[in-house]
C-alpha cells in the first residue's frame, strides 16, 4: 500500500509540474476561461485539480480551421501566384536578352563605340 502511495506521489509531483509549465508556455491568445495569470495561481493552489482544470478547460485548442492549413501546392494561391510571377519574369528576361542581342548585332560603327543615329 505504502508503494501505491509513492507512485501516486510522483504522479501527482510530475503532473503539477507539467501543468505549470505547460500553462506557463502557453500561447497566451489561445487560452480560455481565465487570464494565464489566473490559470497559474489556480494550478499552483491547487495542484492536481488545478492542473485537470487547466486541460479541461483553460487550454484552448489548435487554431481554427479558417486560418491557415498546409495545403498541396498545386491547391496554394500563394504558390501559384509565385510560379506565375516567375513566369514573367523569365519572359522579362527572354526580351531583354533578345534586345540586348539585337544591340550586339548592330555593332559600333567606328573604334571610339559611337554609333551614328
Amino acid at each position: 500500500m505504502v508503494r501505491l502511495w509513492i507512485v501516486l506521489g510522483v504522479a501527482a509531483a510530475v503532473f503539477y509540474i507539467y501543468s505549470v509549465a505547460d500553462c506557463a508556455l502557453f500561447d497566451r491568445s489561445r487560452v480560455r476561461g481565465l487570464p494565464k495569470p489566473v490559470w497559474l495561481l489556480v494550478i499552483i493552489i491547487f495542484p492536481v485539480i488545478g492542473g485537470i482544470l487547466w486541460f479541461l478547460i483553460g487550454r484552448g485548442r489548435r487554431r481554427a480551421e479558417s486560418e491557415r492549413r498546409i495545403v498541396a501546392p498545386d491547391d496554394d494561391p500563394a504558390f501559384l501566384g509565385k510560379l506565375r510571377l516567375d513566369h514573367d519574369q523569365e519572359e522579362r528576361i527572354r526580351q531583354l536578352e533578345k534586345e540586348l542581342a539585337e544591340l550586339d548585332d548592330n555593332g559600333p560603327d567606328d573604334q571610339t563605340g559611337r554609333r551614328d543615329a
